[in-house]
């Protein structure tokens, strides 16, 4: 059968038949008959009637007849074809024109409109620019890749100028221990277990509160990575695999050489010193402890994180069981070494925060109810608020606020959980400029630990951090704000403190220089860090050796190697800042330092909404539940709860 079509030739047109002779459509001579056009045919349009003599005189069969012939060749009226019969229907010839010019016309704009759609330039609606802290963000975890020690390739490093180094650590008089790997501290070529174990922690707590803004930065991958490596160092300092500890090892090079020598890693090749712990570093294993159930949640339901929580526990029960002491204290050969660069003032602070980030990681109430244990609520006040590699109680006091506002586990945790939170609230006053028991600088920098010649910044930056975290958990609950006193405060005060904090340290302040290296128009261009300061050994095969590599620290010109991302020491107290590689005070960054600042940066960081998620608010991208998800509700106690909780 096929479709109907038309033909023109003069004044005539010819209708399109099937085999048959007959038109796709069929239609009954009464309905035809019906058809205006077929009634002026017979005469209605020329004032003639159906009923008058012309079809009155015809009979039945006659009629039928004139009916079909008519169907299959319509009459030609006045001698040219007026109409054009489409066989189911007939219409006048000017009126079929329009019918056909409309179509033409229509098909035409059509074809315009698909050819607009398919290959004009098209608008895509990308997410928001990045904003600065997103920017600094990407920036302060490449400062992470230049400070690792071990072996390094394109698939562990983002940097270019560095390369394998401290392949023998470990390895050391009668000593044969695989301490390959892990960070160096600073801007010198030792490793501290200490602050190695409190920058894993940290981080491993930013990724927890904001895992989705780093996966918007596009980042989380690559933090999980900084996380591990870490980790996987941390792993080696001590026997996980048996039942029990017995030793740890805290440090790999010593002031002799890393100090004295400046030298990039990949040039060392004297013996690099092992400290090691037998005992009485409550410190270093409550805080290594910290950090591998931290990491156990990052890689949550994974063989890895299985293996982390194993090792915390195993490394907290030395804490505990062990004697209690500091390890720079108990013995020369565990901490001595490190007695001049990270001396612990105690060791309580560890305990209480290892064993709440191994309870977090188990689920194990035990945990949490060792960290309490001797919690002296008449004094719970941390060293006026700070929170840096030697002291966490403020940064624990933190957490169990959380896990009161959020979990809520009741007896017979309420009174410390309460005075915990108390504590809490008043130093997030204490931010505030309404009640100054912060010093500040003339610039506005905080001074938490007040005194020190630079170096402010790494305590404005964990104030920043814990300030805009705690007004995040507010807002998990639905509340606005908190009370100082009898005075009621707004969350919004609190970020404006931390946001002005971290706006200092990118560059809003009376240096205008952006303490953060690679970050903003002016930035520190002298960086005590001798890796950065030699020329990358790709382009500068030369092995200097101890004395040779100290004509680079006093090299006049900027550093060959930009170590972006790294946050030096920072102003002193008057804002004043000396851009001097041999001031390691105002040019030296640390991993702890930056593990700070990599916390804010997340916390105040803006970046588009992920693929994975369905419901995004920039200014609320905390996650409220995964750090407690491994947290069962205990029994209820036999004992009463308090009268007033």
């Amino acid at each position: 059968m096929r479709a109907f079509g038309s033909s023109r030739s003069g004044n005539s047109f010819e209708m399109s038949t099937d085999s048959s002779g007959m038109g796709d459509c069929s239609i009954s001579t009464t309905q035809y008959y019906n058809m205006t056009p077929f009634k002026e045919y017979i005469g209605v349009s020329s004032g003639m009637s159906p009923e008058s003599g012309y079809g009155r005189n015809m009979s039945s069969q006659e009629i039928e007849e004139t009916q079909k012939s008519w169907l299959l060749h319509p009459l030609d009226i006045g001698g040219s074809r007026k109409t054009v019969n489409l066989g189911f229907f007939i219409c006048k010839k000017s009126m079929f024109a329009n019918f056909i010019y409309t179509i033409f016309i229509a098909v035409i704009l059509a074809g315009l409109v698909a050819a607009i759609v398919i290959f004009a330039p098209r608008k895509h609606h990308h997410s928001s620019p990045p904003d600065k802290y997103t920017l600094a963000l990407h920036q302060a975890l490449l400062f992470f890749d230049a400070q690792k020690s071990g072996y390094l390739n394109s698939s562990n490093i983002r940097v270019e100028f560095r390369g394998d180094s401290g392949l023998q650590d470990g390895h050391f008089r009668n000593k044969e221990v695989d301490l390959v790997g892990g960070y160096y501290d600073s801007g010198n070529n030792i490793k501290f277990g200490f602050p190695t174990a409190y920058t894993i922690t940290l981080i491993s707590w930013s990724v927890l509160e904001y895992r989705e803004k780093y996966e918007a930065a596009g980042e989380l991958d690559h933090v999980k990575d900084i996380i591990q490596w870490g980790t996987d160092y941390l792993l080696k300092t001590f026997n996980s695999s048996n039942p029990q500890i017995d030793t740890i090892y805290s440090q790999v090079g010593s002031a002799i050489n890393d100090i004295e020598c400046w030298q990039r890693p990949e040039d060392m090749e004297y013996k690099r010193p092992v400290s090691e712990c037998k005992g009485g570093a409550s410190d270093l294993a409550g805080e290594m402890a910290a950090a591998l159930g931290a990491a156990s949640l990052v890689f949550k339901d994974s063989e890895y994180s299985a293996k982390l929580v194993e090792a915390a526990q195993k490394v907290y029960e030395f804490a505990q069981k062990s004697e209690k002491g500091k390890y720079t204290d108990s013995d020369p050969a565990c901490g001595g070494a490190a007695v001049g660069f990270y001396n612990s003032s105690g060791y309580y602070d560890e305990l209480m925060w290892g064993g709440v980030w191994v309870f977090f990681a188990t689920g194990n109430w035990s945990y949490l109810q060792h960290a309490l244990n001797g919690y002296n609520t008449d004094n719970k006040t941390s060293l006026n608020g700070v929170f840096d590699w030697d002291d966490k109680l403020f940064a624990t006091q933190v957490l169990l606020t959380r896990l009161r506002i959020v979990v809520d586990p009741g007896y017979p945790y309420v009174k410390v959980l309460k005075s915990s939170t108390e504590t809490t609230e008043a130093t997030m006053c204490s931010y505030l400029p309404d009640y100054p028991n912060f010093d500040r600088t003339p610039g506005g920098l905080v001074l938490v630990k007040p005194g020190e010649n630079g170096g402010h910044l790494q305590y404005a930056a964990t104030s920043a951090f814990l300030s805009k975290l705690y007004s995040d958990y507010l807002s998990i609950i639905g509340v606005d704000g908190w009370t100082c006193g009898s005075d009621y405060h707004r969350s919004q005060l609190l970020q404006q403190f931390s946001t002005s904090q971290i706006d200092y340290i990118l560059g809003k302040n009376p240096m205008n220089m952006s303490y953060v290296v690679g970050f903003g128009k002016k930035y520190p261009s002298h960086v005590y860090h001798r890796g950065a300061s030699i020329p990358s050994i790709s382009i500068d095969k030369h092995q200097y050796s101890c004395s040779e590599g100290k004509k680079w620290l006093t090299e006049t010109a900027g550093n060959p190697n930009c170590l972006n991302g790294s946050m030096v020491g920072g102003p002193g107290s008057l804002d004043q800042f000396s851009d001097d590689r041999t001031k390691p005070n105002f040019t030296q960054p640390t991993i702890a330092a930056n593990a700070g600042l990599l916390a804010a940066l997340v916390a105040h960081s803006m970046p588009g909404k992920p693929p994975s998620s369905s419901s995004w608010r920039d200014d609320r991208m905390i996650d409220s539940h995964t750090i407690f998800s491994n947290i069962l509700l205990p029994p209820p106690s036999s004992a009463p709860p308090p009268t007033n909780p």
